[in-house]
This record gives structure tokens, sequence and C-alpha cells, in this order.
């Protein structure tokens, strides 16, 4: 009999390489979002497939299906969209948790956390460690993400301490490939978005500040063995690409690669916007032998060519 799979957000960006991958490796795949930022579009190519069933919902709400694992990968990710509902967002980063949590109290099922490098907010240390505590504004406009994603982590490691609930809490660091939402006001998505249509390349701040860009097939590799790894394996742990690159020189290689003549304009740095940003991956590497693969150029070449066919 299959493992059967539990996938919020199943028809996101992350989600939908996810429930892709999980079939290709002979897995039985429920998908359920409430398809905010989520798009059917996604996993269309899926819906013939007689192991994949998708369910619109809302896990806010209470919801129930025998089930062996779950990827708990629900929350809008980006700032334009977790900002425009941000007691939502607070809600389904909590509300969400509990619920997934109690579902895998009810069926015994081990559950992975999608969190975030954004709890360890606009960082003193650097690369970050699993173990820096982070620097988050608990009040200003990114504390609805930032914030939920923390409690989230502590609703998960409160029910392994009090039920013994077999968690798996991954840190995602910035994750791009193609299925990306174009208008989703990531670094990466913008970028290659306004140089192909000829529009002027928006940097905020002067540009020196960084980020490290890990290309999405290596993100479900690393997810996927950390679901697999052992019941005390808990985490957290850092899954991203440790090669770090200023906003300066990612426009510059979009430019390069869409043989683009957009200039760059720059534009004020947006509140509570972290200067750094580094995953520590020596937990991955030791503990899951899990390390990135691709390479920025050969990644963005991959979603160039997507938003090439999609974006007018």
């Amino acid at each position: 009999m299959k493992t059967k799979v539990l996938v919020t957000g199943g028809a996101g960006f992350l989600g939908s390489h996810l429930c892709e991958w999980l079939l290709d490796n002979e897995y039985d795949v429920l998908c359920i979002d409430n398809y905010s930022t989520g798009s059917k579009d996604n996993i269309e190519n899926l819906l013939k497939n007689p192991f994949f069933k998708t369910i619109r919902h809302e896990v806010t709400l209470p919801f129930y299906s025998e089930i062996d694992q779950i990827y708990n990968l629900a929350c809008p990710a980006s700032p334009v969209h977790y900002q425009k509902n941000p007691s939502q967002t607070t809600k389904t980063c909590v509300l969400g948790s509990i619920n997934m949590l109690e579902l895998a109290k009810k069926t015994n099922a081990r559950i992975l956390q999608a969190s975030t490098s954004e709890v360890y907010g606009d960082p003193e240390a650097h690369p970050q460690k699993e173990d820096y505590w982070g620097r988050v504004n608990p009040i200003g406009i990114r504390s609805c993400y930032d914030e939920g994603k923390r409690c989230a982590e502590t609703l998960f490691f409160d029910y392994r301490r009090q039920y013994n609930l077999e968690i798996k809490v991954a840190r995602i660091f910035n994750t791009y490939g193609p299925k990306m939402n174009p208008f989703d006001g990531r670094v990466v998505s913008n970028f290659i978005v306004q140089a192909l249509k000829g529009e002027d390349i928006t940097v905020y701040g002067n540009g020196d500040q960084t980020r490290s860009f890990c290309y999405v097939d290596d993100l479900i590799r690393g997810i996927t063995n950390f679901m697999k790894s052992s019941p005390d394996l808990n985490g957290p742990m850092n899954l991203g690409n440790n090669s770090e690159f200023t906003m300066i020189e990612l426009a510059d290689k979009v430019l390069k690669l869409t043989e683009s003549k957009s200039k760059l304009i720059f534009k004020p740095l947006p509140l509570d916007d972290p200067r750094q940003r580094q995953p520590d991956l020596n937990k991955a590497k030791l503990e899951l032998d899990w390390e990135p693969k691709v390479s920025l150029d050969d990644g963005l070449i991959e979603t160039i060519n997507y938003f090439k066919k999609i974006v007018r």
C-alpha cells in the first residue's frame, strides 16, 4: 500500500513541485489549498494521476483524513501577499499548524513544518546557524509572517514534548524556480519579469544587501530527505543555498541571461528588510547528507525559460 501524504498549500510554488516529486516516487498524494496564492495551473499536469487528489480547504479550519505524512506548507510566503491580510497570515501560521498537528496526533502521522529563514529576522549572526534565536521586530509590518512562523515552531516542539509526535521543522531560505508567481514581489521573479518586459529593474536600498538563492529542485530534495530521516531528528534544520549574492549581483546576472537592456533604478529599502541572509548548512550536510547542487546561473536559466512562456 502506498504511503498517503497530505500537502497543505499543495497548489503553491513549493507545494506543486513537492506533489509532483511525491507522485514520481510512488506516494499517494492529497493536496489541500484555498488558492489564495496557489494556482490550479500549477497542478494541472497532476490531475489525471489516479493517486493525486485535491480539495479546496482553508487550513485555519479543522480537517480530517486518514494520512501517514503531512507537509505543512500552507501560508503566503512573499511580503506582497502576507502583508495584504496580515491577521489572516498569522492565523494561517498558528491555527493552521494547530489543525495539522491535531490531525497528525489523531492519525499518528509524521509532520513537517515549512518554517522560514525569516525566523532569524535581521540577523546579528552571519551565517545563520540553527541555534541562533534571531532578531525579529514583534510589531513590525513583517511580524505577521515572522512571528507567525516562530509561534508555529513553538507549537511543533511543544507537541513533540507533550505528545511525542514525530515532527520535522525545516527553516527554508530563499527558493526560486519554475511555477513562481510572476507578481508575488519576490526579488528573483521581480527582476526576471522586469527584464523580460524591458522595464526598469527595481533595486531597494543601495543593492548591497545579500540573499542566498536555492533552486527549487534542491529544496524539494532537502525537505523529502528530512522527512525520511530518523524520528529523533526533529530540527530545526536550515535548508537553502549558502552561496551569497548582493542584489546588484543578482540583477547583473538576470540582465546578462535575459539579454535585456533594462536599467537599474533604486528605491528606499522596505521597513525591517534584512540586510544579510545566508544559511549555515553544516547540520543538513552532516545529518541528511544533503547540500544544494544547482548553481544560481543554471537555476536562473530554467526560471527565465519558464517566465518567457507566461510573461506577456
